[in-house]
Formats: C-alpha cells, sequence, structure tokens
C-alpha cells in the first residue's frame, strides 16, 4: 500500500430513506406477511438500486432489458426460473446468485406453489426496455418517462471469458469446495463473495477503512458477520440481511458466531477496482 492523503466525506454520507445501516430480513418479511407478490426498497444510492422482491409461485415476469447496465440477482427462497436471451434457461435456487448483462432480455417464472423471493440489484435510475417482440402494446409509462418505439442500436450485453450467468452459491462453494471470489466484476457492478472462518471480535480502535466516492453494501449469505460503521452501534448481521455503508464512513466487517464457523459476506459496489483507503498502522 501506498500512504496518502486521501479526502473523506466531511461528514460522512446520511441514511436516507430507504437507505439504514442494517435491514433485518426477518423484519422484510413481516412487514409483507400476508402478501403473494411485493417489493420493497432497500438501496439507493448515486451508483445502485437494490430490492427485495417476492413472486407468487405460477407466475412470470413480462420480458424486459436494461440499457446500459447489467442485473444481479441473489435468490433466497422459492425457485426461480431464469430465461437469458443466448443462455440456456436455468432453476436458480436459495443462494443462487445471477448475472444478466444488459440489453439482453429476461423473464422469472416463480415454479411450483412456493413463492419465489430474491433481492434485485441494478443501475441507480435503470427503467425498463421491453422488445416488441413479446410486448407489441405500448407499456405504462413512468414518472418522468414516455414510451416511444425505437430501434435500438449498440448490440447485445455479453459475458466475459471469465463470466457466468449463474452460481449455486451452497451447492458449488459451502458444500463442493469451489474458491468464493468476484461473481461479477463489470463495469459499473462489482458483486464479491468474501468467505472465512469465524474470528475474535477486532477492538474498536481498529477502523477498517472508507470508500472516497461511492456507499457500499453487502449481503449476508452464510452465518454470522459483526460490523463497525462509524456514526452506528455495533451490530451483528445474519443470512439475509442488507447492511451498508454509507459513502465516507469507517467500517469494519468481521466474520462473527463461532470461531472457526464459516461466514459469507457478499460485498456490492459500482465499482471492481474501487479505492479502500485504510486506517494506517
Amino acid at each position: 500500500m501506498e500512504i496518502g492523503w486521501s479526502p473523506k466525506r466531511t461528514p460522512p454520507r446520511a441514511y436516507d430513506a430507504p437507505n439504514k445501516p442494517h435491514w433485518k430480513l426477518a423484519d422484510i418479511l413481516a412487514a409483507h406477511k400476508g402478501q403473494a407478490n411485493w417489493s420493497q426498497a432497500v438501496v439507493r444510492n448515486r451508483d445502485l438500486e437494490a430490492d427485495w422482491r417476492q413472486m407468487a409461485g405460477g407466475q412470470r415476469t413480462e420480458s424486459l432489458m436494461y440499457a446500459d447496465n447489467a442485473t444481479a440477482l441473489i435468490v433466497w427462497g422459492g425457485q426461480l426460473r431464469v430465461t437469458i436471451k443466448g443462455q440456456e434457461p436455468f432453476i436458480a435456487v436459495k443462494g443462487g446468485e445471477v448475472h444478466i448483462p444488459f440489453r439482453l432480455p429476461f423473464t422469472l417464472e416463480a415454479l411450483g406453489s412456493e413463492p419465489a423471493l430474491w433481492l434485485e440489484v441494478h443501475g441507480a435510475g435503470d427503467v425498463p426496455l421491453y422488445p416488441v417482440a413479446t410486448k407489441a402494446d405500448k407499456p405504462k409509462d413512468v414518472k418522468g418517462f414516455t414510451y416511444v418505439k425505437a430501434s435500438l442500436m449498440g448490440g447485445d450485453g455479453r459475458y466475459g471469458p471469465n463470466d457466468r450467468p449463474y452460481l449455486d452459491y451452497y451447492k458449488d462453494v459451502v458444500g463442493g469446495g469451489q474458491r468464493a471470489g468476484s461473481f461479477i466484476a463489470g463495469d459499473h457492478l462489482f458483486v464479491n463473495n468474501i468467505r472465512g472462518p469465524g474470528m475474535k471480535t477486532p477492538p474498536a480502535s481498529d477502523l477498517g477503512h472508507f470508500h472516497f466516492g461511492y456507499d457500499e453494501f453487502w449481503f449476508v449469505m452464510e452465518g454470522n458477520i459483526d460490523y463497525q460503521i462509524e456514526g452506528v452501534p455495533f451490530f451483528t448481521a445474519s443470512p439475509g440481511d442488507i447492511v451498508t455503508a454509507a459513502q465516507g464512513r469507517w467500517h469494519r466487517a468481521s466474520f462473527g458466531g463461532e470461531v472457526g464457523k464459516m461466514a459469507t459476506r457478499v460485498a456490492i459496489n459500482p465499482y471492481p477496482r474501487g479505492l479502500h483507503s485504510f486506517q494506517p498502522h
């Protein structure tokens, strides 16, 4: 590492709704108890948006795509059949991570009678496009935008040589011994699996690091993760929870729970090589 003077946002970015340091999945499920279909915004920042979504069994989405940004899904309940242009359809289950490049139409279908539950991440402010081939009638306008028929130039998004549309994290990594690591590392979207054994909580004097230009959030995939975030009381997050460190806040994540027991946090931010300004020692 090189020692330098790093600009730290002062004061750090505030947590404006729906953003909050810790979204507990249990609280979200309780808020939507009895609803078959629902959506809950959990992250809205300059670069990315994330929403919990549930769809009743037997239902499917319309075919849609996004203009310039990839979409990521983390499936957490039921069975979700994912159909992406140019790929064989596949069924994503709990712990499954899905990568959909920009401008590739896709549909999602909840199989069986159980609802499908997933976290969906895409570019901030993205509005879906619909192929005329599957939606002949004009879509309903959304606030600030009117749908018009257009010839779309720019070409399909694509998977790089190290990319894949689906990772069954529990099967391939937890059970199969595959190495955890980045699942998506493209323009404006980084989805990185960080796995390790439980450890003794570091002292409060260990501030960790901060990010100059962006918010970072995590999905807890496995085990418990301890968080120390500037201005927020120390807390432990459990599987399914969402945690956000707002821009400019010192933050430190550590593998919590029983020493030696494995845990995974999925770090999500807009920059695969984003700057980490660590506390110098």
